[in-house]
């Protein structure tokens, strides 16, 4: 007979119960007051972190600033899907005026808010040079994962006003354009600032190969997936009979095709997305393509900011009072005021300019890219890094998800 307790309690178990548990009331609760969807991220992460102060031995996954790689790889997955979808939401991409917004934001306030953040890492948080260039990296772009409520509608919903589809193209391309810069941190790492030594080697390789290969690979993936899913066979098309997996086939093939010809597959697989929702774009297939990336995104999604939730009391644990002041810094100053510089002269009204210009969450992409850099090199301010950018998540979650609703009705596009 065994000497083992009958209801004996596992660890793995009482996990899984815990999680499904926070899923479902973070997505629940939100309902009793209101029928918007955002409050769900930062009520995973409260109660992530809820479930790390009471049972601190039972994680979903480990310390990422000793363990970075299972991080890196469910935030890829995570990323790389999201960015596809983003792409897929554009229905019209005809008129070229309403990029102007999307480009002035990825090449103004980008690089301000990269330049910003490492003056502040270095000025205020005493970052090395190489630390406060990763900073700016890492918290720069914003996120196509937490950002889906800000953006256009899924394929072939229309209504793609003014102020959504800058969120979404600007959230599409801007992970991808902030990899030189993570790149130049590593290179800074390792080399020291000495750009003599290094700046043309990684303006040819790290910013113009890099980007030009990951726009090429996305655009011939698009219209080779686009072919083998509509055109051949013509009597039995994939797209009449199949899933909607193969939106993640598609995505793995040519994420991983593009990071073996060393291009940023980020910008790959968003250019993916754009270019695949052209061929045959009024076939119904292009929803089920998104719908299904969409539930892959929104289920990793959900396990990652339960799994930050839970590390969040062990991240804090290097906090100091120079981070916060850097994530309110970010979230209420550097954001909003290199977004506005960014959209003068385009004759938006303010409420417009002043929604794209603030609501620029930050998530999963910036904790892809620190376990990115963490994986490859030893930083000295790596904790730091770490409890700023888990501050900054959870800030930038709970302000921008209790706020956009209220914030994209004074949009003048939604009245």
């Amino acid at each position: 007979m065994s000497d083992e307790p009958f209801f004996g309690l596992s660890s793995y178990h009482f996990l899984l119960a815990a999680i499904g548990m926070i899923i479902i009331l973070a997505r629940w609760l939100p309902r009793l007051v209101s029928n918007r969807e955002p409050a769900a991220a930062p009520l995973m992460l409260i109660f992530g972190a809820a479930l790390g102060l009471l049972a601190p031995d039972i994680q979903l996954l480990p310390d990422p600033r000793e363990h970075p790689h299972p991080w890196e790889l469910v935030s890829e997955i995570a990323v790389i899907v999201a960015l596809f979808g983003s792409g897929m939401r554009i229905d019209d991409l005809q008129n070229w005026k309403t990029w102007r917004p999307t480009f002035r934001m990825l090449v103004i306030a980008m690089p301000l808010t990269i330049g910003s953040l490492a003056l502040l890492g270095s000025g205020i948080a005493g970052m090395t040079i190489a630390g406060a260039i990763l900073l700016g990296a890492v918290l720069a772009p914003t996120d196509p994962v937490l950002a889906a409520d800000v953006q256009v509608g899924p394929p072939q919903e229309g209504k793609e006003h003014p102020v959504r589809f800058t969120l979404t193209t600007e959230a599409a391309l801007n992970d991808g354009l902030a990899f030189p810069f993570v790149y130049l941190g590593l290179i800074v790492a390792a080399q020291g600032f000495a750009p003599s030594h290094w700046f043309v080697d990684w303006l040819a390789l790290d910013v113009i190969y890099r980007i030009v290969v990951g726009t090429v690979m996305g655009w011939l993936g698009g219209k080779a997936l686009g072919y083998v899913l509509f055109r051949i066979p013509k009597d039995a098309a994939l797209a009449e009979t199949g899933s909607g997996v193969i939106a993640i086939a598609g995505v793995f093939l040519c994420y991983g095709s593009t990071e073996l010809a060393e291009g940023y597959g980020f910008i790959a697989v968003a250019m993916l997305g754009l270019t695949l929702r052209r061929v045959e774009h009024e076939h119904k297939f292009h929803r089920r393509l998104h719908d299904f990336s969409e539930s892959v995104e929104h289920a990793a999604t959900a396990g990652l900011l339960v799994a930050l939730g839970s590390v969040m009391p062990l991240l804090f644990q290097d906090l100091a009072w120079s981070h916060v002041l850097m994530a309110v810094m970010l979230l209420l100053v550097i954001r909003p005021l290199s977004g506005w510089i960014a959209l003068a002269g385009l004759g938006m009204n303010r409420a417009d300019r002043a929604i794209i210009a603030v609501y620029g969450v930050r998530g999963i992409g910036s904790i892809y890219y620190l376990c990115y850099a963490g994986s490859h090199m030893e930083f000295m301010d790596e904790p730091s890094l770490w409890s700023l950018v888990a501050l900054v998540i959870l800030i930038s979650t709970i302000l921008h998800g209790f706020s956009v609703g209220w914030a994209m009705m004074q949009s003048s596009s939604e009245s």
